[in-house]
């Protein structure tokens, strides 16, 4: 390079730069010539020269994405010098940038998990591009690895909280390096308990092994690390966590298989799809409201508290056996059609997923609660139940595979689910089902579950009253 050239990028002095370019109108040409080579970008992002870089961006964008002699790009030295507004303004230019690998494969998201978060740029990198979190280095490390290899747990704990509004929060906190190894083992390793907490928060799988075979609580036993063994056994309950592993496991397995098409389908035939299934949710619903034959008119009421009168007011006029012959097909065609529609709502914003999803639970709870109203007798009532129970348990199956918000399933566990032992004579009859759904809200909560076994952990005696009612 012309030392000129290097003394105007060093300095930021762009009058320089254009006499240069006056006296020679190839000296910038040579450098995208040469595969990896220092360029005046690179001078100037080191040195915090903005307006120089800026000046170097609009002539030759290209500068960009050039890796110097060392493997690294303009934006990876800014990154290191901590020169936050150089970086926030070549963002602004190409935010691809973001994902540029250098050396060792490392991103500048890499960069900042290692050197910490200067001026907030980490949120900032998180905002303007996502997915850069999935970015893995050479040795299969993703920036999870990278922050707590450095002990940085202000990082850790914006990296998670924005990570887990996404639907890939689970691949990522498990990804595996070149050893096997996630972010919850590097953690056990270096004794950090509050990293643990951290990542267990996100569903961290404290059963997944490294080549070695070994689970996190097994490294922070072999390295006598206490506080990390207290954290890791205090979320072991014996037979409970082993029975969840394997259930999770098992739904996830069986999830891909169904989902796997309709995550990959295009935005058209999405939208397409989703039309289609509105129009059958709302086929199944009329069909609740309005039942084949009319439902039974005049004065008639039930004969005595707890059992109906085959003619009672509002209720089908069809038998026992024409009522089930129709309205089984018909709740089979929406539980199907309902988890269809979720499956396809998958790549939706969290929040505006999350809204649809309890809406969805509330319509659900309608047609459940029409059909039981318009059931002839007590058998068909009895009969049509069963179908709420077993629609109920694959929801709160579809939240082991992120495609069900634990809101919208309380909102189910309110009606859906038996809730007979919390009737009262002297109790609102809507109450009982409220305190179910709050109930069901908090069993399904990591982190009350979380706190729960930390606080019993002291007293195992009292599992033998907790696990029954969880039950």
């Amino acid at each position: 390079m012309d030392e000129r050239l290097r003394t105007a990028a060093h300095t930021g002095n762009v009058s320089d730069l254009y006499s240069l370019i006056q006296r020679d109108g190839n000296v910038l040409r040579h450098f995208d010539e040469v595969e990896f080579v220092e360029t005046p970008l690179h001078i100037a992002a080191e040195e915090g020269c903005i307006r120089f870089a800026m000046e170097m961006m609009s002539l030759k964008p290209s500068f960009a994405s050039k890796l110097n002699q060392q493997g690294l790009t303009p934006l990876h030295l800014a990154v290191t010098k901590g020169h936050t507004s150089m970086v926030l303004r070549l963002m602004e230019i190409d935010k691809d940038l973001v994902r540029v690998k250098g050396k060792n494969g490392k991103t500048p998201l890499h960069i900042i998990t290692e050197v910490g978060n200067h001026n907030g740029l980490l949120e900032r990198f998180l905002e303007i591009c996502p997915q850069s979190i999935r970015d893995v280095t050479i040795e299969n490390r993703n920036a999870l690895h990278i922050a707590v290899e450095n002990d940085r747990l202000d990082v850790l704990r914006v990296l998670l909280p924005t990570l887990r509004k996404t639907d890939y929060y689970r691949e990522v906190v498990n990804q595996k390096d070149e050893d096997g190894n996630t972010a919850l083992h590097l953690a056990a390793f270096h004794n950090q308990p509050e990293m643990l907490k951290l990542l267990l928060n996100c569903n961290a799988d404290k059963h997944a092994t490294n080549q070695a075979g070994l689970m996190a609580l097994d490294i922070a036993d072999q390295n006598h690390n206490e506080d990390s063994i207290t954290v890791l056994r205090g979320c072991f309950i014996p037979g409970v966590s082993n029975f969840k592993h394997k259930l999770e496991k098992q739904v996830r397995k069986a999830s891909s298989l169904i989902s796997h098409e309709i995550d990959n389908i295009s935005g058209e035939d999405r939208n397409a799809l989703l039309v289609i299934l509105g129009l059958l949710l709302t086929a199944t619903f009329q069909a609740s409201l309005s039942p084949p034959g009319g439902v039974w008119q005049g004065d008639n009421t039930s004969k005595s508290k707890g059992s109906y009168d085959e003619n009672a007011l509002g209720r089908s006029i069809l038998d026992e056996f024409s009522f089930l012959f129709f309205y089984i097909p018909t709740y089979l065609v929406f539980i199907v059609t309902f988890f269809l529609t979720l499956a396809l709502l998958k790549p939706y914003p969290h929040c505006f997923r999350t809204a649809l999803q309890v809406l969805l639970a509330f319509f659900a709870i309608c047609f459940d609660l029409s059909v039981r109203f318009i059931a002839p007798t007590d058998f068909t009532t009895r009969v049509m139940a069963v179908f709420s129970v077993l629609f109920f348990v694959l929801t709160v199956l579809m939240v082991f595979t992120s495609r069900v918000s634990k809101l919208s399933v309380a909102i189910l566990g309110c009606w859906l689910s038996p809730s007979s032992v919390l009737t009262y004579d002297d109790i609102d009859p809507v109450l009982p089902h409220v305190i179910q759904g709050v109930w069901l809200f908090f069993f399904l909560y990591d982190e009350f579950w979380k706190g729960t076994i930390l606080g019993f952990n002291d007293f195992p005696g009292l599992w033998m009253l907790v696990i029954p009612l969880s039950m």
